[in-house]
């Protein structure tokens, strides 16, 4: 049990779908997850245990921002040793050849955050997604035939920013942004963990197309398979490391 999720040892499975949304988090495992059970409902942010074509998985909520998403993404690596986080979000489309609900798998994630300065210092270290759990990712989205694109994205500190960059960076080929996958991607790094930011184009900076709250919140199933297929395949992966 850790500070900020109420789960006893085993609870928690070890691959975890990491959704900013606790609602969001609710309805993954209400229609995809057999069996699932709540473990976690500390400050609301809900987290939920099941099944998925017999792989164990969790889903919890991470909170919006690095910050609130470091704290659970630390305590699900260092407290309850989990190996692998896919992050499913949404995102603001930046690039004009993206559309809204485009699914867009995260190569990398560039960041103004201050959470990597201060850890970095003068090093501008670059966030990178893990090479296997992507490319799993990518074939399970092909197998599915969903669409996809591969690509960066920017993990801004501020939603609300007076001063936006956002177009330099779609002029460096960033796709979109979002607030979180730069601070996962340098914990997974830190902890020796898998993780991946798969991420709906919920709105769009260029066009100002953009899709509801309940939409946001419970629907954007394609980037939801890609995660759960690309588990199944990762944890089959698994077995047949541990049997060599």
């Amino acid at each position: 049990m850790s500070t900020h999720i109420n789960a006893p040892e085993g609870a928690i499975a070890p691959y975890v779908l990491f959704p900013g949304d606790p609602y969001r988090a609710r309805w993954i495992a209400e229609t995809f997850l057999d069996d699932a059970k709540l473990y976690n409902e500390v400050r609301g942010m809900l987290g939920y245990t099941g099944t998925y074509k017999g792989v164990r998985v969790s889903v919890q909520g991470s909170g919006m921002g690095q910050p609130s998403m470091a704290i659970y993404a630390h305590e699900l690596m260092n407290d309850y040793d989990v190996q692998a986080i896919i992050r499913v979000g949404t995102a603001g489309g930046m690039a004009p050849e993206v559309k809204v609900r485009d699914v867009v798998i995260a190569s990398t994630a560039s960041t103004d955050s201050a959470m990597n300065r201060a850890r970095f210092g003068d090093v501008t270290y670059a966030p990178a997604a893990d090479f296997e759990l992507l490319r799993l990712t990518v074939e399970a989205a092909e197998a599915q035939e969903l669409p996809y694109r591969v690509g960066g994205l920017f993990s801004a500190d501020q939603f609300y920013n007076p001063n936006p960059i956002t177009q330099t960076l779609a002029n460096y080929g960033v796709l979109g942004v979002e607030m979180e996958t730069a601070g996962l991607y340098t914990l997974a790094a830190q902890f020796g963990r898998k993780a991946l930011s798969v991420c709906t184009i919920s709105d769009h900076l260029l066009t100002g197309e953009e899709t509801s709250a309940q939409e946001r919140q419970e629907t954007f199933d394609s980037m939801i398979v890609m995660a759960l297929e690309a588990v199944v395949a990762l944890d089959k992966s698994a077995d047949k490391k541990r049997a060599q």
